[in-house]
């Protein structure tokens, strides 16, 4: 087939494959266990699937209204209420998504014009940079600082400017696995207060936080609840990342902009899925019950990493766990994960990809979601080798 001549937009000439792809592609082509992307290897309850067969069987098989099924718009807003304090208007307030990924995108294309700048905090995750440059944005590059990842507010104040247009935060933080405390949130809405600039606030991980944390969403705080817009994620929370289900809850304002793409880049999400979830949240322990679920799973693996030379890093949030490995080798991040897959038969995530400088401070990611069994298979693979 004859190729056509174009020209790439330059903020896209040099972008590749995620690195999420690019290892589990590796991983598949070497037999290795696989902990680099961020999904689990298990299943959800055989409810939620039987919900959704029913209500299939049920003809509810056509559009859902463009926000989503009232059913599930009412649930969001009686568990976020129930969790944070704000009720959300279900019918202005509350947009269902197809995924995170896709709410994140069209928040950014909704409210960033060109030329306009965004601050995002590094190590920042892969899909925020290059929706800003899409719409003609500029990423805005704060820092979290090694090796606890905390903000530096008095960096992110030097870093606004009359071109500011959104801030975009992480909390749980993929991938380094550190929170937002309220501190930071009370220093965050009085660097904005008495400017127009919009918060993006990435909450996927919101139910999964360790050691008595409590999470401190964005639309708990009042100074910040005005001009925020919150993402989550079922995907997150039930286990079922492949049906790309998400949500956005944000002032009327706000969401009314947000709508205005949605309707035209997405318009509405699978009929029966929202259903069924709107009637699987009624069961509020399965939401509530997800941090002591995921805290076993990290207090196993740590327990078990404890027996190669890794250096574990806090583990705060999220189903991730990152680790210096300067015991074992002194290969660049990126090097010493093809390394591990190849040569190990684990892979990992280098954290150099989520910096647009690719600063190295040879640390890697992994994704302990996965089965009791495959987490040993994966240490035991590393204690043949390390």
């Amino acid at each position: 087939m004859e190729a056509i001549n174009f020209t790439p937009r330059p903020f896209l000439a040099n972008t590749g494959t995620t690195i999420f792809t690019v290892m589990s592609r590796l991983a598949a082509e070497c037999g290795a266990v696989n902990l680099s992307q961020g999904f689990p290897d298990f299943q959800a309850e055989p409810a939620l699937f039987e919900s959704v067969h029913r209500h299939m069987l049920a003809g509810r098989n056509q559009y859902a209204p463009m926000a989503g099924m009232p059913e599930l718009r009412q649930a969001i807003a009686d568990k976020v209420a129930a969790l944070y304090g704000t009720r959300f208007d279900v019918e202005t307030e509350v947009t269902v998504t197809a995924g995170a990924t896709q709410a994140i995108f069209t928040a950014i294309a909704a409210f960033v014009r060109p030329g306009d700048e965004v601050i995002v905090f590094e190590p920042v995750y892969d899909s925020y940079v290059p929706a800003i440059e899409t719409v003609g944005g500029k990423a805005v590059f704060a820092q979290l600082n090694f090796p606890d990842y905390a903000p530096d507010w008095a960096q992110v104040a030097q870093l606004i400017t009359p071109r500011t247009r959104m801030i975009v935060v992480n909390s749980p933080h993929n991938p380094t696995a550190s929170l937002l405390s309220a501190d930071d949130r009370e220093k965050l809405a009085q660097l904005l207060a008495g400017t127009d600039i919009v918060v993006l606030s990435d909450e996927v991980y919101e139910h999964i936080l360790f050691d008595g944390e409590v999470h401190a969403s964005l639309c708990a705080h009042p100074g910040l609840a005005a001009r925020s817009l919150i993402v989550s994620s079922f995907g997150k929370t039930y286990h079922i990342t492949g049906w790309k289900i998400g949500y956005v809850v944000g002032p009327a304002a706000l969401m009314a902009e947000f709508r205005k793409l949605h309707q035209f880049n997405v318009f509405t999400v699978h009929t029966p899925s929202q259903l069924a979830l709107a009637e699987y949240m009624q069961d509020a322990g399965r939401h509530l019950g997800l941090a002591s679920f995921y805290q076993e799973k990290r207090d196993y693996f740590r327990r078990l990493m404890a027996a190669t030379p890794f250096e574990l890093l806090p583990c705060r949030g999220t189903y991730f766990q990152l680790a210096r490995y300067r015991r074992i080798s002194d290969l660049p991040d990126r090097a010493f994960a093809e390394w591990m897959t190849r040569e190990v038969g684990v892979a990992v995530i280098p954290i150099s990809v989520f910096y647009a400088c690719g600063h190295d401070d040879r640390v890697v990611r992994f994704c302990f979601a996965k089965q009791d069994s495959t987490l040993a298979s994966a240490i035991e693979r590393m204690r043949k080798v390390l």
